[in-house]
């Protein structure tokens, strides 16, 4: 492992220099991996495998039409590498598990009957296995149970991969069956392109994930940006200017000094009366957060948001409301306001994202 320096405080990672492509290969050597599930992660991560030259095949539910054509539509051949879940985990000694957390526990006694002893099981997060007892995924103790969980979502996965930049991974061992489970481990995490890879526990990789993502990173951002636009918009602003103002300077230009070179660097290229305001009212914004980021840090830890996932999105007319809700976001004026700006911007040619691309780590597979 090399030892890097955050921010005064050492680290243990895995960078690809360490634990090259080529030893990932040699660990899998004669694996099958078997992704199960082709919904957010499972295409980006059974890609990434299969172009750098791993064994892969697929799992996922006939009845579930859009996954199982989009997964034809990838080059994954019915019968040959496409199967039906059941079929695909007999076939296969790693299997990775990426359906959704709510679909693991319906999906769990379909792998668990079919698991061999040796084989290893693999999450990107680790929801059901932290919260055991309400998604009732309890794996025998003869097999490996290991963590991958990619800092980002599946299409920046595979976005990332293609480029050559990967995104970087948490990892976590929570059974060692075989005595080969952090190697086993670590080569899927270079095998998926990860940038490098630090280590964690199920529970941590689980609370920061969650806490995550009811913050910062989406529910946090979505609501700071629509509190902000409709401020402006009350006080006259055209919807032009509040989305300019609140949404596309911060995402085509701000945050890209952020992803440079940190956030002090961001400021150092804006204006004196930039800087000032932003430095000025920062702490005002922490001490206002605070206490709703720590309600949410002990909602997490206690498991009531585990338990609110559970019985909300495994409900059978899940779908519906939640094609509801994201509709409701896409059709306020806030985000009609963004689809007009973001029509507005200068063309640019696209790249299709296709396996067979050269991406991390080597080649493609032929």
């Amino acid at each position: 492992m090399a030892v890097i320096d955050f921010g005064g405080v050492k680290e243990k990672v895995i960078t690809r220099k360490e634990f090259p492509l080529s030893k990932a290969r040699q660990v899998l050597k004669g694996e099958v991996i078997a992704i199960i599930g082709y919904g957010v992660q499972g295409p980006a991560q059974s890609l990434n495998l299969k172009d750098n030259g791993f064994k892969v095949i697929i799992g996922q539910a006939p009845e579930f039409k859009r996954d199982w054509d989009r997964a034809v539509a990838d080059g994954w051949v019915p019968g040959k590498t496409l199967f039906d879940i059941e079929t695909a985990v007999k076939k296969a000694t790693v299997i990775q598990l990426l359906v959704s957390d709510a679909a693991q526990r319906a999906v769990w006694p379909t792998i668990k009957r079919n698991l061999k002893k040796g084989d290893a099981l693999y999450f990107s997060h680790g929801f059901s296995i932290t919260y055991k007892d309400q998604s009732g995924v309890v794996p025998p103790k003869w097999v490996d149970v290991i963590m991958v969980a990619p800092k980002g979502s599946g299409t920046s996965v595979r976005r990332n991969f293609l480029s050559g930049a990967g995104i970087n991974s948490s990892f976590a061992i929570y059974q060692d069956a075989t005595g080969r489970a952090k190697q086993r481990c670590l080569a899927l995490g270079i095998g998926i392109g990860s940038g490098y890879l630090f280590p964690t526990t199920f529970p941590h990789e689980t609370n920061s994930d969650l806490t995550g993502e009811r913050g910062v990173l989406m529910g946090c951002l979505a609501g700071v940006m629509e509190a902000q636009y409709d401020t402006l918009r009350k006080n006259g602003h055209s919807p032009s200017e509040a989305f300019n103002e609140t949404v596309e300077e911060l995402t085509q230009s701000l945050i890209r000094l952020v992803d440079e070179r940190g956030m002090d660097w961001m400021y150092s290229n804006c204006s004196a009366t930039a800087q000032r305001g932003a430095l000025d009212w920062k702490p005002k914004f922490k001490a206002a957060v605070m206490p709703v980021f720590r309600r949410l840090y002990k909602r997490v830890c206690s498991g009531q948001e585990a338990e609110r996932v559970i019985k909300i999105c495994g409900k059978k007319n899940y779908q519906q409301r939640l094609a509801r809700e994201l509709a409701a976001i896409r059709d306020s004026e806030m985000w009609r306001a963004g689809a007009a700006v973001r029509a507005l911007r200068p063309r640019e040619v696209g790249r299709e994202i296709k396996s067979g691309t050269k991406g991390v780590g080597g080649r493609a597979a032929n």
